[in-house]
């Protein structure tokens, strides 16, 4: 009797390390309950429900729902998660109804299938790079003195962009341009003319192109249209354009305004964060690429 009973032992043992503890329980006639424990779960908050011993978890159920409604388009506010009722429901329709089919896949043996556990391994290792990268940058932090000089260099950058209203005219010749200018000067509206006379698209809502941002058209019509020396209210020499001879007028003129530093401080002080961690892991790399045996196969990729 102890012969036969050393014997089978040994023969488990000798199964356990050959197949592997998984492919043991499939030899047992027992349920395979140990895949649906809750033993390796780490639960968050209260339980919000079980599914075979799975816990569901109310910090699990709050984190879904924060990214669903995270990802709701803005024109649809109503598609939102917000209600005891409705977060029941996603509980009910899509956490239990995963983890019932997250079970079923696991009975069957699907998270031993090839291409299931490369997977695995691939988002492993993103999920380890991403917490290396918080690890590595949570503690970098920006000065005051930092941002006040990052202010004081870009300050002219940091503007808000200037808009200006601007009315063109177009005309084919040179000559034909001349006789515009003489007429502007002479007091013909500017309008009327456009309406009259002008080539471009802008002709019939009398040569008025909006509010326009410097490098909307091209650069010769930038010098013209921005230059510092054209005022409110005046024209501008003629130039060349790609579709003829310009003339323009200023209508009006917004933005441009000096933001001050307070107005931008949250903004450039995650500006430079994001740098001085980018930085941080950089230098990593090098580091870590310097010690490390790389071999890189550039016939093998098609």
């Amino acid at each position: 009797m102890r012969k036969s009973a050393g014997f089978f032992i040994v023969l488990f043992s000798f199964a356990f390390i050959l197949f592997g503890c998984d492919q043991i329980s499939k030899l047992s006639p027992k349920k395979d309950v140990d895949r649906k424990s809750a033993s390796a779960i780490t639960v968050k908050g209260a339980i919000v429900a079980k599914v075979n011993n799975i816990p569901l978890s109310l910090g699990d159920l709050s984190q879904e729902i924060e990214a669903y409604n995270a990802a709701v388009p803005a024109d649809r506010p109503e598609l939102k998660i917000t209600t005891r009722e409705q977060k029941v429901n996603y509980l009910k329709n899509e956490m239990i109804r995963r983890a019932l089919l997250y079970q079923e896949g696991l009975d069957k043996g699907l998270d031993r299938e090839a291409e299931v556990t490369a997977a695995l391994e691939k988002t492993k290792m993103q999920l380890v790079v991403l917490e290396l990268i918080k690890q590595e940058t949570e503690k970098i932090d920006v000065s005051s003195k930092e941002i006040e000089d990052y202010y004081n260099t870009y300050k002219e950058q940091l503007k808000e962009p200037e808009e200006r209203q601007i009315r063109e005219i177009v005309v084919p010749s040179e000559q034909e341009a001349k006789e515009m200018l003489i007429l502007l000067l002479q007091g013909s509206d500017f309008a009327t003319l456009a309406k009259e006379r002008s080539k471009s698209s802008s002709a019939k809502q009398g040569g008025n192109l909006d509010y326009i941002k410097k490098g909307k058209k091209f650069a010769q019509f930038d010098g013209a249209a921005f230059s510092d020396t054209l005022e409110v209210g005046k024209i501008s020499s003629i130039f060349k354009g790609p579709d003829g001879y310009y003339i323009v007028e200023l209508e009006a003129k917004r933005g441009g305004r000096q933001k001050p530093i307070s107005d931008m401080w949250d903004d450039i002080k995650r500006g430079l964060t994001f740098l001085k961690q980018q930085q941080k892991i950089e230098a990593l790399i090098g580091k870590l690429s310097r010690d490390a045996k790389i071999e890189v196969y550039e016939g093998e990729v098609k």
